[in-house]
């Protein structure tokens, strides 16, 4: 069946000015496709009444605010922060289980949308959950942050908005069509996917800031050195085991990277990147000379299934 985007967009319009009314919504958006399309779709169907925000939880990459805020900027859309960094990590203090984590920051995510709703004098918050997020959700693979009514959680009761999902049956390549129509650049509609959770996801292991300024610096690496294969998805991630390495003569006992990077259509299947040798090296060379707590640079070569694309 062809997907028509102009069509969506009309649709979507229209049923945004139903579920929400009078009042007006918030809308969360990290820079991914997803959320900045809803921010978008919100902003057409609703003007000053949508409420779009940035949540700075300290799990993004550093150029995430600033692009937010210039990519929405040409749709007339103003950007309001909110600053929860020491939150989010004294939720996920200590936790090292990859569900624990996701439904830690699960809670607290929507604990903080729930403050700023009521903040805001709203009922409603906009999000961008797509097909693929409630199929692996409800069959169990792994529970994606922005999961609620399809599992049997009320927003509502639990954190006092209605949630309400304008792409919920399309997958990404749909997403894409829908953001390149309503006047997005290349950057936007054509981006690499990059989970709500954040650098969270590419953490295994306690997420701490001193963690995540590691992997911060080498998911940068990873996407400068991959920008021309333009993958489906390419990142890097920090593993919780360490190993023997050598510098400047002596023993270090640093850390392990994985590089990883995946072609596909819909994120329900991937198969991987085969990158040249060349370039592996020329990053593997840049993670150990740019950062000294690494040891160790590998290449993950699983496809999904039987791995996910993120690694939790």
């Amino acid at each position: 069946m062809n997907f028509e985007p102009k069509q969506f967009i009309r649709s979507k319009i229209n049923e945004i000015k139903k579920e929400v009314g009078k009042r007006g919504a918030l809308v969360a958006t990290s820079g991914g496709v997803d959320s900045m399309t809803c921010a978008v779709l919100a902003h057409k169907a609703l003007g000053s009444r949508a409420i779009i925000v940035f949540i700075d939880d300290g799990l993004m990459r550093d150029s995430d605010e600033k692009r937010v805020r210039g990519e929405l900027k040409p749709f007339g859309i103003k950007v309001k922060t909110l600053s929860v960094q020491k939150d989010f990590f004294k939720a996920l203090k200590g936790k090292e289980d990859p569900e624990e984590k996701r439904k830690a920051f699960r809670n607290l995510f929507y604990k903080t949308l729930g403050k700023a709703v009521k903040e805001a004098g709203v009922e409603s918050m906009i999000q961008g959950t797509i097909a693929a997020d409630i199929i692996e959700t409800k069959g169990k693979i792994k529970t994606q942050h922005n999961i609620l009514k399809q599992i049997g959680i009320d927003p509502k009761k639990h954190f006092g908005f209605k949630a309400v999902e304008p792409l919920r049956e399309i997958f990404k390549p749909q997403v894409r069509k829908v953001a390149k129509e309503l006047g997005f650049s290349q950057r936007v509609y054509k981006q690499m996917p990059f989970p709500g959770p954040g650098l969270a996801t590419r953490i295994v292991g306690e997420v701490t800031p001193e963690r995540v300024k590691i992997l911060r610096h080498a998911v940068s690496i990873v996407e400068d050195g991959i920008e021309e294969l333009k993958p489906f998805q390419a990142f890097a991630v920090l593993l919780n085991d360490k190993a023997t390495g050598i510098r400047n003569g002596k023993r270090s006992f640093g850390n392990i990277i994985a590089i990883r990077s995946v072609e596909s259509k819909d994120a329900m299947t991937a198969s991987v990147t085969k990158i040249p040798w060349e370039t592996l090296e020329s990053i593997r060379d840049r993670m150990i000379k740019e950062i000294p707590q690494v040891v160790k640079v590998l290449y993950d070569i699983t496809p999904k299934p039987p791995s996910t694309i993120e690694y939790i």
